[in-house]
């Protein structure tokens, strides 16, 4: 649903637009029935074109530098020549001035919520026009997140990261590790800004603070790398983002002191799915995972996501099979929590609840559930989500060290 920009240039005559063509979100422009033009190229993505006050260029985000690194830039149709127009690592938006002169930037950063700043349109230094952090946060010492690039063993290159870590780690000794998979199926959290699981990331420094290491992966068919990785799980979800995950599990024993034997996995909606997935298609490789508002079975979501994915049911029943948790839990065998808001308007409580009779079933040990009556599908209560933070940190603590 991205990439998907397009308009006239200022003769009326020439259609800009983004494609994936390349492989990556790049601008053209195109004349009449002629080929289209690349204005940009190359392995990172383009998007938020906006036409320049004179009509002979555009300003865009863009990951150029690295695909966790997003500025603002710019081009000029004629010589095509991209520049970088920020330094601020974190730019999530921002808007041009009606005289063209200054750009309106929003930018965040691992601990620093959305500021704006100005910077002028032809680049230099930014003017910071907002600090909305309180004194208490600004002198809280924050763990910051180092952003790694996993070797796939599977084929994908590098699965980047955010790893957190002690500050300094006791020569030859194991570390458990946990690792979070982020939700949304189609999302970035491996980046500079200021992570839309900002309650996730200080939960991780408290797991830190703990004993653990944590990997939050940009696993296959997450945003910001391209086509081909976001459609990598085509008519195989689960699959591809489980190697990603086992590939950042030995990462961490090879590399960063970390305890096989001591692994756990969370997340939320997609991350609870994937939850499903490591436990019940790699079982011993985590002992303990917590599936938060999980999907289980592909069916039940909803048409406008999956079809994209999976096709539908009717003609394409495997994909749906080989996709859906449900399919594989006759195979749990380590510690699973599911906690999942009762009136979830998104990922159904039904999902739940079906699995809950099917490990009745299954004669399954070692799991348990936590209904929340009052949430959806994204909390708004604080006490919910302290409860849940509670559980999922019991149940690493007692089965994780």
């Amino acid at each position: 649903w991205g990439f998907n920009d397009f308009g006239w240039m200022a003769d009326g005559r020439t259609l800009w637009l983004l494609s994936e063509e390349s492989g990556y979100s790049h601008l053209y422009t195109q004349a009449g029935s002629a080929r289209p033009q690349a204005l940009t190229s190359g392995k990172w993505e383009t998007s938020a074109p906006v036409l320049s006050a004179d009509g002979k260029g555009f300003y865009f985000l863009c990951n150029q530098q690295a695909p966790h690194d997003y500025e603002v830039c710019a081009v000029d149709t004629g010589s095509r020549q991209v520049r970088e127009l920020t330094s601020l690592n974190g730019v999530e938006d921002f808007s041009l001035s009606p005289d063209g002169q200054q750009l309106l930037v929003r930018y965040s950063a691992a601990y620093l919520p959305a500021q704006l700043a100005v910077v002028p349109s032809a680049g230099g230094q930014a003017r910071v026009l907002t600090d909305t952090r309180t004194a208490e946060y600004k002198a809280r010492e924050w763990i910051q997140p180092k952003l790694v690039a996993v070797p796939s063993k599977h084929g994908a290159g590098v699965v980047w990261a955010k790893y957190y870590e002690p500050e300094h780690k006791e020569p030859g000794k194991k570390y458990p590790i946990v690792m979070f998979v982020h939700g949304a199926g189609y999302l970035q959290n491996v980046h500079q800004r200021y992570p839309a699981y900002f309650r996730e990331q200080m939960f991780h420094n408290l797991l830190v603070q703990k004993g653990y290491i944590v990997l939050d992966m940009d696993y296959r068919g997450s945003e910001g790398y391209g086509r081909d990785w976001r459609t990598a799980i085509y008519r195989n979800m689960g699959h591809p983002e489980l190697e990603d995950y086992k590939d950042g599990l030995d990462w961490l024993v090879d590399t960063q002191q970390g305890d096989r034997e001591h692994a756990g996995i969370y997340g939320g909606s997609y991350g609870g799915f994937m939850t499903f997935m490591a436990l019940f298609r790699s079982p011993g490789t985590f002992k303990a995972g917590a599936a938060l508002r999980p999907v289980l079975d592909w069916q039940n979501y909803n048409h406008a996501y999956t079809s994209n994915i999976l096709n539908t049911p009717d003609i394409d029943p495997e994909a749906y099979r080989t996709s859906s948790p449900i399919e594989y839990a006759q195979n749990l065998q380590d510690n699973l929590l599911i906690a999942h808001g009762m009136m979830d308007d998104n990922v159904f409580f039904q999902d739940s609840v079906h699995l809950t009779q099917r490990l009745i079933e299954l004669h399954k040990d070692n799991w348990s559930i936590a209904p929340y009556p009052l949430e959806r599908h994204g909390y708004v209560r604080a006490d919910s989500w302290l409860d849940q933070y509670k559980r999922i940190l019991k149940l690493f603590e007692q089965n994780l060290k």
